[in-house]
């Protein structure tokens, strides 16, 4: 009921003023597992991701945003497990396994997972190199990887700081990838390389970004 009311009052107001163009749509199955795999440039994705789609997306997230106090945290708890989110703790030395294991129990319950294989928001507008755990996810479960793109969003909110702005937002899926080719491969590191250079293609072709062969993560160590 939660997630209803939150669709029914943020879909519209969303609709209303960001007018949102959604692309390839149809490429997303009304049933059974998949998986959602894009860009992430700014904090708000996740949210025009839940809004726009019939389907609820499941999506990780960090577990501080569920774990605030008084009535301020409560509503911000609310608010992310109603759009979708799981809250894993990421920081810990075993975060990655710990989505992994989410994203693969969503999945075998026939849900949508939505995952960014970069790991953590672009710092500069770009697309960086994806992380194996999206080709691990799928050769574990065997879901079709949909690609998709934000376009826009960073408009909305650049780098995820003030007021989100009013600015055009494009959503494009891309055709669904099918990985069953490598049944039983998903601990080799050749194999998983190339399923995620295969996804980030993708979403590099939707999103137009410029490709960089870096993870985020060691692009914003060296900004620093």
């Amino acid at each position: 009921m939660s997630r209803i009311l939150l669709k029914a009052f943020l879909g519209l107001l969303m609709r209303v003023l960001y007018r949102p163009k959604v692309e390839g749509v149809e490429h997303i199955a009304e049933n059974g597992p998949v998986i959602l795999a894009g860009n992430h440039v700014t904090f708000v994705d996740s949210l025009f991701l839940a809004l726009i789609l019939k389907r609820q997306v499941f999506f990780i997230g960090k577990d501080e945003y569920v774990t605030g106090k008084g009535v301020k945290g409560r509503l911000m708890a609310w608010f992310f497990t109603s759009s979708g989110m799981i809250p894993v703790d990421r920081d810990g030395g075993r975060g990655g396994a710990a989505a992994l294991m989410t994203g693969k129990r969503v999945l075998q319950e026939g849900k949508v997972f939505a995952i960014y294989p970069e790991g953590t928001r672009s710092p500069d507008g770009r697309l960086y190199r994806g992380r194996t755990g999206i080709a691990r996810l799928a050769l574990m479960t065997g879901a079709p990887v949909v690609p998709f793109a934000m376009v826009g969003t960073e408009k909305v909110q650049p780098n995820g700081k003030g007021i989100p702005r009013i600015a055009p937002v494009t959503v494009r899926f891309g055709e669904p990838l099918d990985f069953s080719r490598y049944e039983g491969m998903d601990r080799d590191r050749y194999v998983l390389r190339a399923v995620t250079d295969e996804v980030m293609s993708d979403v590099m072709r939707l999103s137009g970004q410029e490709y960089v062969d870096m993870y985020a993560t060691k692009a914003r160590e060296k900004a620093a």
